[in-house]
C-alpha cells in the first residue's frame, strides 16, 4: 500500500498519522505510467529545456516521465562525487537553461530548497517544481513566497477524499489526517 495509516516520523521529523510511499510505484509499471502521464499532462503547460529530478524518490519518476514526454534528464545529487568527475548534476546540460524540478511529493519544501541549489549554481534556471502530491504541509505557500511555482497533481485532501468515495479509507481516517493538517498549518 502506497497510502499507509499510523504513527510516521516524516523526513522533517514531524509526526504524522498517514505516509504516502511513492517509492513502491516502481514495482507496479501500470502505475508508474499512469503517475508518468499525469506529470506528463501538468507539464505541457510549462516552458522548459530540461527536467531535473530530486533523488531519491524523484528518480525513478523522473525517468519514467522522461520517457514518456521525450524530455532530457538531469539530476542534482544529494552529494557531489568524491571520486571521477566529481559532479554535483549528473546528465548534460548547458548554464542559462530552464529546468522542471520533478519529486514524488511536497511536505515542508526543505528537500526542494536543497536540490535547487546546485541547480542555480550551475547556472541553470527554475521556475517550477512539480510533484503528485502535495501533503498541504506549507511547503507550496514556502516555495511560492521564495519565488518558484508549484505544480501538484493530486492535493492530499483531494486524495483522501477520492479514497472515501472508493470506500479504500475510512471517515474516521479521512478526520484524524485533516485535524493533523489543519494543526500543521495553525
Amino acid at each position: 500500500q502506497a497510502i499507509q495509516f499510523g504513527s510516521f516520523t516524516l523526513q522533517s521529523g514531524v509526526q504524522s498519522p498517514i505516509y504516502v510511499d511513492l517509492r513502491l510505484l516502481v514495482s507496479n509499471p501500470e502505475a508508474l505510467a499512469l503517475a508518468a502521464s499525469a506529470y506528463g499532462n501538468l507539464l505541457n503547460e510549462l516552458a522548459f529545456d530540461r527536467l531535473a529530478a530530486i533523488p531519491y524518490a524523484g528518480l525513478p519518476l523522473g525517468t519514467a516521465v522522461a520517457l514518456q514526454t521525450r524530455s532530457p534528464l538531469i539530476y542534482p545529487r544529494k552529494e557531489a562525487k568524491a571520486y571521477g568527475t566529481k559532479r554535483a548534476i549528473e546528465g548534460r546540460y548547458h548554464p542559462g537553461e530552464t529546468v522542471v524540478m520533478l519529486d514524488d511529493l511536497i511536505s515542508n519544501g526543505d528537500s526542494k530548497l536543497e536540490a535547487v541549489k546546485p541547480l542555480q549554481s550551475a547556472g541553470l534556471e527554475v521556475n517550477d517544481i512539480v510533484v503528485l502530491i502535495d501533503r498541504e504541509g506549507g511547503g507550496r505557500e514556502e516555495l511560492e513566497g521564495r519565488g518558484f511555482n508549484v505544480h501538484s497533481v493530486f492535493k492530499l485532501r483531494d486524495l483522501l477524499d477520492i479514497l472515501v468515495q472508493h470506500e479504500r479509507i475510512t471517515l474516521e481516517q479521512r478526520g484524524q489526517v485533516e485535524t493533523f493538517l489543519q494543526e500543521q498549518t495553525a
